[in-house]
């Protein structure tokens, strides 16, 4: 019993510092101006000392989510400019890597395992490595400065294809050799066979893709020069005494999605980060 008992304290404790952080600023962006000014005033002004904080606000107000939801119109213009670019990536990414993940795992053809694993290769590539020539090539095509800019490269990543591969490549073949027997071509095997069984690949890939697109940063910032198309993930006001609460209010909102994608995906993510973990 006892030995039980601390198996389960360690993950509890590691767990909770893990969540500390997100505590801290939820609790932040209940709290005043005042309250604010007087925690962070070594970090905000010029004043000497430490900077303190406390988990839960002594005057909790609702006055930084007012000021951001009713009073702030760049914060909405940068919220859909987010939810165009996630969902657009999200449904080019089913539409090209679904279909290229299927080929890889049940076709045969010159080359396969070459192309595979030059696949591998570009998805192990930081953006930083990638970032010039995907640079110039934009600008060839007269996509810099345009949302398209951002979407085109994400949509034919590599990653998603990997992902779905290793769950295309568990379908058994006698189910397939059974829907070709009984008269399903190749395109209806994919269809009511492939996605259906492959679901989990495809969700996986997808949740593992929002968490990631929902948060960018360095891609917006090398291709999009006009601030009105930003994504959230760059909003941030100047955090000044006064503008504090508004930040950790904004951080909040934007966190919510992510968290209801990742509690909704969550089996399907720690499949996918199997999945990926396997060797071939």
């Amino acid at each position: 019993m006892k030995k039980s008992a601390v198996t389960l304290l360690l993950p509890a404790l590691l767990a909770v510092l893990v969540w500390m952080p997100l505590l801290f600023l939820a609790g932040g962006s209940f709290m005043g101006v005042v309250e604010l000014t007087e925690n962070l005033a070594p970090i905000l002004t010029d004043s000497s000392g430490y900077a303190s904080w406390r988990l839960l606000p002594q005057f909790p107000t609702l006055r930084p989510y007012i000021e951001l939801l009713l009073d702030s119109p760049q914060f909405f213009v940068m919220f859909w400019n987010s939810v165009k670019l996630t969902l657009c990536i999200l449904a080019g990414q089913f539409l090209v890597a679904v279909p290229a993940a299927w080929g890889f795992a049940q076709y045969r053809f010159p080359f396969k395992n070459f192309l595979f694993t030059l696949y591998v290769v570009l998805m192990l590539m930081p953006f930083q490595v990638m970032m010039v020539s995907s640079y110039l090539v934009l600008d060839r095509f007269s996509l810099l400065d345009t949302h398209a800019a951002i979407i085109l490269p994400a949509v034919f990543s590599t990653f998603p294809v990997f992902i779905m591969h290793r769950f295309f490549c568990s379908i058994p073949n006698a189910v397939i050799e059974s829907a070709a027997l009984d008269g399903a071509n190749k395109l209806q095997i994919f269809l009511y066979m492939g996605v259906p069984l492959g679901a989990p690949g495809i969700l996986s890939a997808l949740v593992l893709g929002f968490l990631e697109y929902w948060s960018l940063i360095e891609q917006p910032l090398t291709f999009l020069r006009n601030k009105t198309l930003w994504p959230l993930s760059l909003y941030l006001p100047n955090i000044t005494a006064d503008k504090a609460g508004l930040a950790l209010a904004a951080s909040v909102v934007m966190l919510i999605p992510a968290i209801l994608v990742f509690l909704y995906g969550q089996s399907y993510l720690e499949q996918g980060i199997i999945a990926a973990s396997v060797k071939e």
